[in-house]
């Protein structure tokens, strides 16, 4: 008898790169386990996505897990704080979620030692990105050595590795790959500020750069977008 694959969890988040990630897991071989954080986000229609894409994808499990980060505040996400409308502009803004990736992994490692698996898929990119700290290649390394002495499993000589497969993509490199495995990017979820109607907003950073990345790789659109 052949064992089974291997666990991964997979941080789902319902955005395109999140369901790249995810599925660039599943290529690489692993059985998933999908992890989508319900943080009381203003575009709450992402969780619906994630699902999708959860099922999509064949995970084993999928944990939609409630941890409301509007109780501290502080990023347009979780606050009444306007989502910015005017693009892409210098310096991390206000749509930033106080050290959201740090939480969401601290999450996926709690959940992958619990499990046994070893591995762990987060969708961050850094260079079509909107400045994120905790999108950068320098915290996905440090998180995996923070994993290796802060787990039992990690002290006793089974250390976790972090994968972030679309860390050095731009984002219509991403489009390409979602192309690459046959995923329907409409099942996806990017916009900050849904629109009446489930539409993405098209003015948001991440409208903004959703849109670009298509148009950078020459592939059509599947979003419905208010106004680009």
């Amino acid at each position: 008898m052949t064992s089974p694959a291997p666990l991964a969890v997979v941080l789902v988040s319902g955005g395109l790169d999140s369901m790249v990630s995810a599925a660039r897991a599943k290529e690489d071989g692993f059985r998933l386990l999908a992890l989508s954080i319900d943080y009381n986000q203003r575009h709450q229609v992402e969780l619906a996505a994630a699902r999708r894409i959860a099922a999509k994808l064949d995970a084993d499990r999928h944990i939609v897990l409630p941890l409301d980060l509007s109780a501290f505040g502080g990023s347009a996400l979780t606050a009444d704080i306007d989502v910015p409308k005017d693009g892409v502009g210098p310096g991390i803004p206000v749509t930033y979620v106080p050290a959201r990736n740090t939480i969401f992994l601290s999450l996926a490692l709690g959940w992958a030692e619990a499990m046994g698996a070893r591995d762990l898929y987060i969708g961050v990119n850094a260079l079509d990105y909107s400045g994120y700290p905790d999108c950068r290649p320098e915290f996905i390394a440090e998180f995996e050595k923070l994993a290796e002495v802060a787990t039992k499993a990690g002290v006793e000589g089974q250390p976790f590795k972090i994968h972030a497969p679309l860390q050095d993509m731009t984002k219509a490199d991403i489009v390409r790959e979602a192309a690459r495995l046959g995923l329907d990017a409409g099942m996806s979820w990017s916009c900050y500020d849904p629109a009446p109607g489930s539409l993405h907003c098209g003015q948001c950073d991440s409208c903004r750069l959703r849109a670009k990345g298509f148009e950078d790789a020459g592939l059509p659109d599947p979003t419905r977008y208010a106004a680009l």
